[in-house]
């Protein structure tokens, strides 16, 4: 017989009951049951929610052998006995501003609850404690709407109850106080965020206090950018997180000129000057104590400054090709071009592909302390110890081409151009290429073989190009399924046919699906990786190359000479269960025929 309450009285939950429950289900034996009892009585003064208790014992779960009764799997079941709905908290999914207004915070933390939801017709409300009712009457009363009532876990209320009524207590403060930030003064570029992480303080400097929240939240979520956007009524913050943004917060419009202010002071940039772009960047400390880089851009728009902030994963130093996306005979055919010791590499694609990191994590096995590696880049994206670095600054001249041609005179081995934009620099790398270097660099280009006429319509001289590209490599990436929800799938013979077109690849049987779940926030992808279509110049290539260069047949030629386009190398990914056709033909360019 179940130990939970049917009379309407108010009571909290008891470790006795939710043991008892639990070995009469079977979920539990009896005898770690009172190992349980045992510990609790141990341990005095212990303040802790039954289920955050039973969930640090980490018990085995008897209906799911070999996995404990985690926190969350306790909430389930806890929802599940008392018949209410069970929900995770996604803070993404929660208007901060809506909702804490309709309590103080006093009275949500003294009753344990936290109002997630907010509608024309009901407010619904988390707690951990689904048999205690009195604060309801009293709610449903001020509010003047009825209340739904949903189980959340303990420590996700407890979590965020103390960051959404800091970060409004903030913005609260922000809003009623005219800020001052002044650009002056010696600012420690080393960032120690969330010092005031417990309760909301009224001495909080608010400003200080949202733009450590905006970092750390944005660490937590794995985003890669943040926006900070200006509108007439309110500004916005989005996030962008596996290459999708996600709206986040929206702020008073002062509020969000002091916070895009706050970030500018820090980045080290001209607070005074709002009406050019402005680059800058900060070095900051994640929650879990690992230094990050952020690359901050301001454009003036129509309602004031907007802000983006590219946040670099140092891990991505760190990262081995495998973990990027490359299958045993991608790496064969890039390490064959990049261990040659001189001559061009280009990386391929369109803005936020991938390629600065391909470049880096390249870069970062080639840097043995043999070899000089050194860059110039516009700006620096990752400070890496074992690279010469250089950035480019057009307002003392110091471009591509020229850095190139200073680099020419330290006595490198491997040099990467951030970009090749004009003839001068095309040529700088060419001639670094000619005079025994191994040149890296990237170009904006939908395909491989597409590289090589740009670099003609440039003005760079056929023949020198047949003398030091060595390959080219265009990429892509693609959302890849999450692990904790991916279904297997029966692929549509018709869609697999556009994928893989012209080439007739047999339908696969380990293709997989997207279903969605809390840990992918219901998108069914978590994390990406590259898709990689590789041109290695061989001599049959370089007898196509001429004045008139012709691009279908040169192309024709590379897939002859075992090319694999970047519509077949998601192909691979598709079959392998490890993304979906559909994402795979959203990030690549049609094939052309051969």
């Amino acid at each position: 017989m179940s130990s939970f309450p049917t009379s309407t009285a108010d009571r909290w939950l008891d470790l006795n009951d939710l043991l008892r429950d639990l070995v009469v289900e079977g979920r539990l034996a009896q005898d770690t049951a009172e190992q349980c009892l045992a510990i609790r009585r141990s341990v005095t003064g212990n303040q802790l929610h039954p289920l955050e208790f039973l969930a640090a014992q980490q018990v085995e779960d008897l209906r799911r052998p070999g996995r404990t009764l985690d926190l969350e799997t306790l909430t389930q079941w806890l929802a599940e006995r008392a018949g209410q709905p069970y929900l995770r908290i996604d803070p993404l999914k929660i208007d901060v501003a809506a909702v804490t207004p309709l309590m103080s915070h006093a009275f949500a933390k003294r009753h344990g609850i936290l109002a997630v939801a907010v509608g024309p017709d009901a407010v619904t409300i988390a707690s951990a404690q689904p048999f205690v009712q009195a604060w309801e009457s009293n709610l449903t009363h001020v509010l003047k709407r009825p209340i739904r009532r949903v189980v959340a876990n303990p420590a996700d209320i407890q979590r965020f109850t103390n960051e959404f009524y800091r970060l409004a207590h903030s913005v609260t403060g922000a809003t009623a106080v005219e800020q001052k930030i002044s650009g002056v003064g010696n600012f420690e570029q080393l960032l120690n965020l969330g010092a005031s992480d417990q309760e909301p303080d009224a001495n909080d400097a608010h400003i200080v206090n949202i733009v450590d929240w905006l970092f750390q939240y944005a660490f937590q979520q794995r985003a890669s950018d943040i926006h900070v956007e200006p509108r007439r009524e309110q500004g916005t913050v989005r996030f962008r997180i596996d290459g999708v943004l996600h709206n986040v917060y929206q702020f008073p419009p002062q509020v969000t000129m002091a916070v895009v202010s706050r970030l500018k002071t820090l980045g080290r940039m001209n607070v005074a000057e709002k009406r050019k772009p402005q680059d800058g960047r900060v070095k900051t400390k994640t929650p879990d104590g690992g230094e990050v880089e952020l690359r901050l851009s301001t454009l003036p728009t129509a309602f004031g400054e907007k802000m983006v902030m590219r946040i670099f994963d140092p891990e991505v130093l760190l990262k081995s090709f495998d973990q990027l996306g490359f299958s045993p005979d991608d790496l064969r055919r890039w390490l064959s071009m990049t261990r040659q010791p001189n001559g061009i590499i280009l990386v391929t694609g369109p803005t936020g592909s991938g390629k600065t990191t391909t470049l880096y994590t390249t870069l970062k096995q080639l840097a043995t302390p043999e070899v000089n590696v050194c860059t110039i880049e516009d700006p620096i994206e990752m400070i890496e110890g074992a690279f010469n670095q250089m950035q480019v600054q057009h307002n003392i001249d110091l471009t591509f081409a020229s850095g190139v041609r200073a680099l020419m005179r330290q006595d490198p081995d491997i040099i990467m151009i951030g970009e090749i934009r004009d003839l001068e620099t095309a040529e700088m790398a060419i001639q670094a290429a000619l005079t025994g270097h191994l040149v890296l660099s990237t170009l904006h280009t939908n395909d491989a073989p597409s590289a090589i006429t740009r670099l003609l319509e440039l003005g760079v001289p056929y023949y020198l190009l047949k003398a030091t590209l060595l390959g080219v490599m265009a990429q892509r990436l693609v959302r890849t399924l999450c692990p904790h929800c991916k279904a297997p799938t029966t692929l549509d013979e018709q869609d697999w046919q556009t994928l893989t077109r012209p080439w007739s690849a047999p339908l696969p049987s380990g293709a997989m699906r997207a279903v969605g779940c809390l840990e992918c926030r219901e998108t069914g992808y978590r994390g990406r990786a590259g898709v990689y279509e590789i041109m290695l110049l061989n001599d049959g290539l370089k007898g196509l190359i001429d004045a008139d260069t012709e691009l279908t047949a040169l192309r024709r030629a590379a897939f002859k000479e075992g090319m694999r386009s970047l519509r077949l190398s998601g192909a691979q990914k598709v079959a392998a269960g490890l993304t979906t056709i559909e994402e795979v033909l959203r990030v690549t360019p049609q094939s052309e025929q051969r």
